[in-house]
């Protein structure tokens, strides 16, 4: 396996990041080397004060460079957009593979995104699969909970991606939603089935507990809270540049206040949360070099774990383990209640993060307040004033913006993403505030599909404020494919229609 940490001091892998000889820093990192990684580095060292030599041609010589996935597909224009995304599921279908480059293995076939996303990804998969799901492709969905099944078994927890590089992080934990939706399906003996994987990532993410002995203490993922409640953040056991993004995250360092290490933490955090990157992370709203993630108790994390909870009691309930099962009701009874003391604010009546280094709220509004909604942990009361701050703050013509802040960040205005539209409709109708959720559903659909049929592409990300623009910022040109977006249109198109 081509491991990237191999490349940590290798001065070839340095220069052909540094010197950008791909746009994107994750092709090199995505490279099939055609010989041993030691045998390259030998020769590039070899070689490289050579006259003449050229770095480029040297990396083209040995190592095969990544083909993106969807590259090939043509939309059909005469169809559908749904039928579009039916022909689209073989094409980012991928086979299991065998050991090869930075790709981990996996045992079933599974979908990627699409683009320069050619691997699993964590919580993009949850989305996909709920467009599987609409689609009645019961046998991927099972494959993919499989997959994940098995990273948990081989690692202890869920990765990034089944890349090497992503080893170290994981992703905003879908996972029980995932075994949610195959119960749906199957009948709730799924739970027994997949209890033993559930029980062990809630493990990774409350690993350091028992190490937590006064307030403000932290271990990896979990926090003290000043009166002793355990709640979570996101982390990364590595200190140093990702290196799917190595110059961008060495040059931030360059400008960066930050101890480069400390730096190089927050950004791996960033990336966990799956919002990299958003000023939801940063001190200064104006400022990425002041992202301090670490820091910062993610209110859709916490409700996520604590959804987590709630599904091991219910398995053990069904297993007829009452003691275990009062346990687990115990353990998210207590995370309910730190989640509305911490993030809850009632002026303007929404979810926030918060800050636990500064001991106070965040102050950016971000649509992660949704996730208490989505996942039914709220009164009808603040549901109700959540759903007026959606409306106010966020409602704009092509759906929901991420955040309220315009940055150039991907995950900021004026772009939306489809996994927080399925979040914020979801979690709406939950409550019967149905008029906001079938307006901004609409909005939705409209958007993906006006594009589709401009482009003949559905997007990673759009934006929504000015609905004839491409979404921009970000460390990546804008990608189509693409799996999430595809799930989720194609569950709201079965629910409120088709685009009129």
């Amino acid at each position: 396996m081509f491991i990237c940490e191999t490349y940590k001091n290798s001065l070839l892998f340095a220069d052909v990041q540094m010197n950008r000889i791909f746009p994107d820093g994750k092709t090199f990192v995505d490279c099939l080397p055609r010989s041993s990684i030691e045998d390259i580095n030998a020769l590039y060292a070899a070689q490289k004060n050579e006259p003449g030599f050229c770095l480029k041609t040297f990396v083209l010589e040995h190592f095969d460079l990544p083909v993106p996935h969807s590259s090939n597909y043509v939309s059909d224009g005469s169809k559908s957009v749904e039928a579009n995304i039916e022909a689209l599921w073989p094409v980012l279908t991928r086979q299991p593979d065998k050991d090869g480059g930075s790709l981990i293995p996996l045992p079933f076939p599974y979908i990627v995104p699409g683009g320069r996303f050619g691997e699993i990804y964590y919580w993009d998969s949850y989305f996909t699969m709920l467009g599987l799901k609409a689609s009645g492709n019961v046998t991927m969905l099972e494959n993919m909970v499989r997959n994940f099944s098995y990273l948990i078994d081989t690692f202890g927890y869920i990765p990034n991606g089944n890349r090497s590089y992503f080893i170290g992080r994981s992703q905003p934990p879908f996972y029980s939603l995932m075994i949610e939706l195959l119960c749906d399906i199957k009948g709730e003996e799924v739970l027994s089935t997949y209890l033993p994987q559930l029980e062990k990532e809630y493990h990774f993410w409350m690993q350091g507990t028992e190490e937590l002995h006064q307030p403000s203490f932290t271990a990896y993922r979990v926090v003290k809270m000043p009166d002793g409640e355990i709640l979570n953040r996101y982390w990364d056991e590595n200190k140093t540049a990702r290196p799917e993004s190595y110059r961008e995250d060495i040059e931030l360092s360059h400008q960066s206040l930050q101890d480069a290490e400390q730096l190089f933490r927050h950004l791996r955090a960033g990336a966990e949360s799956g919002w990299d990157f958003s000023s939801r992370w940063f001190k200064d709203k104006t400022n990425f070099d002041s992202i301090h993630t670490t820091d910062i108790i993610p209110v859709d994390l916490n409700c996520l774990l604590l959804r987590l909870e709630q599904t091991i009691a219910r398995a053990y309930e069904l297993n007829g383990n009452k003691e275990r099962a009062t346990a687990y009701v115990a353990l998210f009874k207590k995370r309910q209640y730190a989640i509305e003391k911490y993030c809850w604010n009632e002026n303007p009546g929404f979810y926030f993060d918060y800050d636990w280094k500064a001991g106070q709220q965040k102050q950016s509004l971000t649509l992660a307040g949704v996730t208490p909604l989505f996942l039914n942990l709220t009164s009808a009361t603040q549901a109700h004033k959540t759903s007026l701050t959606i409306k106010d703050q966020f409602l704009k013509p092509g759906g929901l913006v991420s955040t309220v802040e315009t940055t150039g960040q991907q995950w900021d205005a004026p772009n939306g993403w489809a996994p927080l539209h399925w979040m914020a409709i979801k979690g709406l109708e939950n409550y019967q505030e149905t008029e906001l959720a079938e307006e901004i559903a609409t909005r939705w659909i409209s958007l993906n599909t006006a594009v589709f049929k401009r482009t003949g592409k559905l997007m990673e990300k759009y934006n929504v404020v000015d609905t004839h623009l491409e979404a921009g910022g970000g460390e990546y040109e804008g990608q189509d494919g693409f799996g999430w977006t595809n799930g989720v249109l194609l569950a709201l198109i079965k629910k409120y229609g088709p685009a009129e």
